[in-house]
């Protein structure tokens, strides 16, 4: 098959749908298939552009056998609803131009967020006269609503238009998880045009491994701690000042050290927080190199999955994934009725604490502290978990039978 993957974002980006996307791609590449991706310049979780792709209108490359076009978008110094107009304003108007730069696709598959892409992509179906699967890690506008960060009317207004256009125009769409399947089959979406496939993790990268001489321990002088790792995303969704708070109320514990890893700048922030509080037993660090991953998990004693209380329920961290891999406990400090606590209760990888609530947070870490051999028990089972439900290889062969089933 000729398979056109349109996504904003992909390799060398190390967070978020990228790895998900570059996955993907090229796992879909060894099976046989010729795949082209349309994405942006590399951008993420820096908001600049990465050096090697400043001052390019158009790139193009190849990697793993993948096909990578690429196109300028707008990267505003400052976060505003201007600047994101822009980004979405000069990528959906760039990457249609490059999308028509190659082979007649297929099918082309597309991942959401964000919502305008689907514009050009129900056009590029329609020239190409293929069908367009859509895949939705999120579902807008519901959650940038839900949390404040959509509230200007006319915009909201817009992009409600826009998410009506991209469930009418896909010919089939994919959800990570059931929550996802029960708002859209509250909007009126046949439940015949709905999939659900999970996301996944590749689970001969991130495994258990040694725990206690690795590079990430040695680097930060933690090779006799006990070390709860939060590392990820830090955004509005991700209240990482309870995690800081937590810290405070195990100051008494010596051995306990609060790991945090993320962008620079989120981090200087929290920074400032930790100093307001008096805390010493937080370590921030900046995002380690992808291929360090699996062995930076390994320094956990505990990992942390953490969100606010209004983060609305079906929406689901890809990380839980990759932690439940790892082998290593879990606390996650998360909605009751959401999708992500869910996961870790059918997983038995690990703790649901209610979220926001610092002392909960602190009860729950100072527990496996004090019981160690629970850690091992719900990294087992954790990782077992993974190995059944969110393997790679499950996930790539599902939807290469769902693009196969579209074009027959």
């Amino acid at each position: 098959m000729r398979i056109l993957i349109y996504s904003y974002n992909y390799y060398p980006e190390p967070i978020g749908i990228a790895p998900l996307m570059t996955e993907l791609a090229e796992g879909l590449v060894k099976r046989g298939h010729e795949v082209r991706v349309i994405t942006a310049m590399p951008w993420y979780p820096e908001s600049e552009i990465y050096p090697d792709y400043r001052g390019k209108l158009y790139a193009t490359e190849k990697r793993n056998g993948v096909i990578i076009q690429r196109c300028f978008v707008w990267i505003g110094r400052r976060r505003s609803l201007i600047n994101r107009i822009l980004f979405e304003l000069s990528f959906v108007l760039l990457s249609f131009f490059q999308a028509l730069m190659g082979r007649r696709p297929d099918v082309i598959f597309l991942t959401i967020p964000g919502l305008p892409v689907c514009v050009p992509a129900a056009i590029l179906g329609w020239i190409y006269q293929v069908p367009v699967v859509l895949n939705l890690q999120d579902i807008l506008p519901d959650a940038a609503i839900h949390v404040g960060l959509l509230s200007n009317k006319k915009m909201i207004s817009i992009f409600k238009k826009l998410e009506r256009f991209a469930y009418s125009s896909a010919d089939l769409i994919c959800v990570i998880a059931d929550g996802f399947t029960q708002n859209l089959l509250s909007k009126g979406v046949a439940p015949e045009k709905i999939v659900e496939i999970s996301n996944w993790v590749d689970i001969n990268f991130v495994k258990p491994l040694e725990k206690r001489q690795n590079y990430f321990r040695l680097e930060n002088n933690l090779q006799d701690k006990f070390v709860v790792l939060y590392s990820g995303n830090i955004a509005l969704t991700q209240p990482l000042e309870t995690l800081i708070d937590a810290a405070y109320w195990l100051q008494d514990i010596k051995d306990i050290v609060i790991v945090i890893v993320g962008k620079e700048e989120a981090l200087e922030w929290l920074d400032a927080h930790r100093q307001s509080r008096k805390v010493n037993n937080v370590v921030l660090r900046p995002f380690q190199p992808r291929h360090k991953l699996p062995e930076m998990l390994a320094a956990a004693d505990v990992s942390i999955v953490i969100q606010k209380h209004n983060v609305i329920s079906f929406n689901m961290p890809s990380k839980i994934q990759v932690l439940l891999a790892s082998g290593r406990a879990i606390i996650a400090s998360v909605p009751s009725n959401g999708t992500a606590a869910k996961a870790i209760k059918d997983s038995g990888g690990g703790i649901v604490v209610p979220p926001e609530d610092s002392k909960a947070l602190a009860e729950a870490i100072r527990e496996l502290y004090e019981h160690r051999d629970k850690l091992e028990t719900f990294g087992e089972k954790g990782r077992i978990y993974a190995e059944k439900n969110y393997d790679f290889q499950i996930s790539l062969s599902r939807y290469e039978q769902v693009f196969g089933e579209m074009i027959s």
